[in-house]
């Protein structure tokens, strides 16, 4: 297996398409063709991580955050970014990440927080908007299944928890070959009418290709049509953020303790009334403020995320000064955390032969005083 075989089965799961536009993803530093027996996955690259990488006789080190976000003007032992670079270089250790891809997967970094915290009946909280696409094809009635099942499986036709969505109808299409043609229907330089099926799919932007290409491998035609449209509205599996239920509804400081114990932060900062009843929620791993008027449209009673600034938590509170919700900031490594069980359970069970652990090191810098 190599380091291609694994980053292949996390893209699968969380396209790289899909990030946000900000964000770098993917092999950020190694060899895409060199063999991988040992994964550790973390959710920060440190030196201590590098170091117990290398110990451990790990090829490749998978993250959440990304370590190159900007060009790099050097990778030499005195600069905090590119003496990691260096590091992993001199022990033959690839490294890569996996961001906003994950924070995007159906089922991804907020889903996981979620039912940390005991949170059922999930949802997208923020649906991606304007990534998706209409795929019409159109194919002789003896390939339609071949067609079919071909965009099915590079991607197309995912609705909600559907897979293999598709719609078609019957008629004729027209065409003459021309001089240099091998038609696999008609003959050259005759006009031709063909008894054909019109297959219409959805698929995300990311998949368009893969969709073309499986559409290309299983047509009969030399050329066939394929036409790609945009569609209004937003995706059904792809998002950020997570809201659903408790069990039951409890009072807010009950459910402060929930997420201070099951998230295991040393301190919560919060905008909130404690006499406040919460039952539905609203999470977002990592900095999820932007996505409050999300949670605030979908009538949530408390929305837990990270890295809310002190003027941005007024922004929970209504025009008498009243929290509209509870707006709770747990930690961006607290809320994030469960990222590394995520990919770890991921890689386990698409490769049972790779061996694949989590870092024992916090890797977070921050730590919080409690004393007097």
């Amino acid at each position: 297996m190599t380091v291609a075989d694994v980053l292949a089965t996390l893209h699968a799961w969380a396209p790289p398409g899909q990030k946000a536009d900000f964000d770098r993803v993917g092999l950020q530093v190694g060899d895409p063709a060199a063999e991988v027996t040992r994964v550790l996955v973390a959710l920060d690259l440190t030196p201590a991580v590098v170091d117990e990488a290398s110990e451990a006789g790990a090829e490749l080190i998978v993250t959440h955050h990304p370590l190159l976000f900007k060009p790099l003007d050097r990778a030499t032992t005195d600069h905090p970014i590119g003496s990691l670079v260096w590091r992993l270089a001199r022990a033959g250790v690839s490294f890569a990440a996996i961001h906003t891809n994950l924070d995007a997967a159906h089922g991804g970094v907020s889903f996981a927080l979620a039912e940390q915290l005991g949170v059922r009946d999930l949802s997208i909280l923020a649906p991606l908007d304007g990534v998706m696409r209409q795929v019409v094809v159109f194919v002789p009635a003896s390939h339609a299944d071949g067609v079919r099942e071909a965009m099915a499986e590079a991607g197309a036709g995912e609705i909600g928890e559907y897979t293999g969505c598709s719609f078609s109808v019957s008629g004729t299409g027209r065409f003459r070959p021309g001089a240099a043609a091998t038609p696999y229907l008609g003959t050259v330089g005759e006009g031709a009418e063909v008894e054909e099926v019109r297959i219409e799919a959805v698929a995300p932007t990311w998949a368009v290709g893969a969709v073309r290409r499986a559409v290309a491998g299983a047509h009969p035609y030399e050329t066939p049509v394929v036409e790609v449209s945009s569609l209004e509205g937003q995706a059904t599996r792809q998002g950020y953020g997570a809201i659903g239920r408790l069990d039951a509804p409890e009072p807010l400081p009950a459910f402060l303790a929930r997420v201070r114990h099951a998230l295991g932060a040393g301190a919560l900062r919060y905008v909130g009334n404690d006499d406040q009843t919460i039952e539905r929620v609203a999470v977002c791993g990592g900095s999820g403020l932007s996505f409050l008027p999300h949670a605030l449209q979908a009538g949530a009673d408390a929305y837990v995320t990270a890295d809310v600034t002190y003027h941005r938590f007024f922004e929970a509170l209504d025009t008498q000064g009243q929290p509209r919700l509870a707006l709770v900031d747990a930690g961006h490594y607290e809320t994030e955390a469960v990222t590394e069980r995520l990919i770890a359970d991921r890689l386990r069970s698409h490769h049972p032969d790779l061996a694949v652990e989590t870092t024992h090191h916090r890797t977070s810098p921050m730590r919080t005083y409690s004393g007097s």
